[in-house]
């Protein structure tokens, strides 16, 4: 297939040379923003009378019958096309002829290669945002099951104090309804149209931008026209959305795979959602989870190679960009796929509160709310800490919980201690006193579903 810029060159490029410069492999997956964008563009020309109406009309009709040809299997796209701008104009230009010639009129590929990936990208956001309300939704209907199933909290890995499986759940929650604000941030500042700027220096045509941005359904056109065909940082911007939700999915795969073991055993992954041992027949292995935790420093390292891939370019196009793409794609169909396999995974999981509740009263998580006690009755905290602390310690040496002490165990530390301290260190009473704001109580966490519940629809 000719090259678009041939022309100045006479001689053959090398083989293996112009394999390592072809982007088909990667841009192809664009070919419907780029017919798009070559339509629009069309309409443009003529409007502005830069091109005749009838060339506007063949072109936009080979246009679209190449879209619906691709779309429906019968045009398949050539892998020794240089790239899949090359690849449309030329097939439109064998079919319609001349007029097909005219469409790169006040147009470089700088120009369109950023628009049909700022396009590509905007339509991508959409559906990893449908993906993350998917599993927002299923968390909030676990958190729901699950809001008054009493677990140990956790700091160090130590337990701390009594939550329920429903408020674990909800952080969560927060964490990826935070991010699926990020992603929409990240495409609002990206929804800018570049077409025009051409080469880097905009042109001598009497282009209409705000129009050809407007049919695309974009915000507003870049300012600069080496701004805006030089610079990626909108891919930068959403690989680091990419990777925070990365971040969450990742922290979330570790507790499911603490949570599955027999160590824990809070729950217990279905069988769609898990693998067995090729040796050992017993095991039921959290693959997809610690497949997730794995692809997290995948994402990682495409947000990385686009920084360096753009630390030291002087403006304008430099043809290391082309390295974008490549990248900014893997990170989006890597969290899909996590996404995808995810949430399921949540929402088919057994919940085992009875081993939850169990872990809950032996770790001394209602030490605080002791200290708490006292501290009620007018003993200064630290105080109250110290004091806690050292029935914490008898009942280790003991082989017993706080509940376990008799009465007379408490008085002899203290006078301030009464009968009414086993109501207070009770765990099922200590979670339920836990109604500030966010907390754990049940019904607190059913407003922090509301919360979420609202933000999603």
């Amino acid at each position: 297939m000719p090259k678009l810029w041939s022309g100045l060159a006479s001689g053959a490029i090398d083989a293996a040379a112009e394999d390592f410069n072809r982007s088909i492999r990667v841009d192809s997956r664009m070919y419907r923003q780029d017919i798009l964008g070559s339509i629009a563009h069309a309409k443009m020309l003529a409007a502005q009378n830069i091109i005749t109406p009838e060339d506007a009309e063949a072109i936009v009709n080979g246009l679209n019958g190449i879209l619906s040809d691709i779309d429906g299997g019968r045009l398949t796209i050539d892998p020794e096309a240089e790239d899949i701008h090359t690849f449309v104009e030329q097939t439109l230009t064998e079919r319609v002829g001349e007029p097909g010639k005219r469409l790169h009129t006040a147009r470089s590929r700088n120009d369109q290669v950023a628009l049909d990936t700022r396009l590509y990208l905007r339509e991508r956001v959409g559906t990893t945002a449908e993906l993350l309300r998917g599993m927002l939704r299923t968390l909030c209907q676990r958190a729901g099951e699950a809001k008054s199933m009493v677990m140990p909290g956790y700091t160090h890995l130590q337990r701390a104090q009594p939550v329920t499986m429903g408020h674990h759940l909800m952080a969560y929650a927060m964490m990826f309804s935070r991010d699926l604000g990020r992603l929409w941030d990240a495409a609002e500042r990206m929804n800018v149209s570049p077409i025009g700027c051409c080469a880097l220096a905009g042109t001598t045509y009497d282009t209409d931008r705000e129009l050809e941005a407007a049919l695309l359904g974009f915000d507003s056109v870049s300012a600069n026209s080496l701004d805006g065909v030089s610079d990626r940082d909108f891919c930068v911007e959403l690989g680091a959305a990419l990777s925070l939700i990365m971040t969450h999915l990742s922290r979330l795969s570790e507790e499911i795979v603490l949570w599955s073991s027999w160590e824990f055993r809070f729950i217990r992954l279905s069988d769609a959602y898990s693998t067995g041992s090729s040796i050992m027949p017993q095991k039921k292995n959290p693959d997809m989870a610690e497949l997730t935790r794995g692809k997290t420093g995948r994402v990682y390292g495409d947000l990385m190679a686009l920084l360096t891939v753009l630390k030291g370019l002087p403006l304008a196009y430099n043809k290391d960009m082309q390295e974008d793409k490549e990248l900014i794609f893997d990170a989006f169909d890597t969290v899909d796929a996590c996404l995808t396999v995810t949430a399921p995974m949540l929402g088919t999981m057994t919940l085992l509160p009875e081993n939850m509740r169990r872990a809950a009263a032996a770790g001394f998580i209602n030490a605080t709310d002791l200290a708490d006690y006292l501290v009620g009755r007018g003993m200064p905290f630290r105080t109250a800490y110290k004091l806690t602390g050292e029935l914490v310690a008898d009942c280790t040496k003991a082989g017993a919980t706080l509940e376990d002490l008799p009465l007379e165990a408490y008085k002899a530390k203290s006078e301030l201690f009464d009968a009414d301290l086993y109501d207070a260190i009770n765990i099922d009473n200590c979670l339920m006193r836990r109604t500030s704001l966010g907390g754990p109580a049940p019904e607190s966490v059913e407003r922090q579903i509301e919360y979420i519940l609202e933000q999603i629809q």
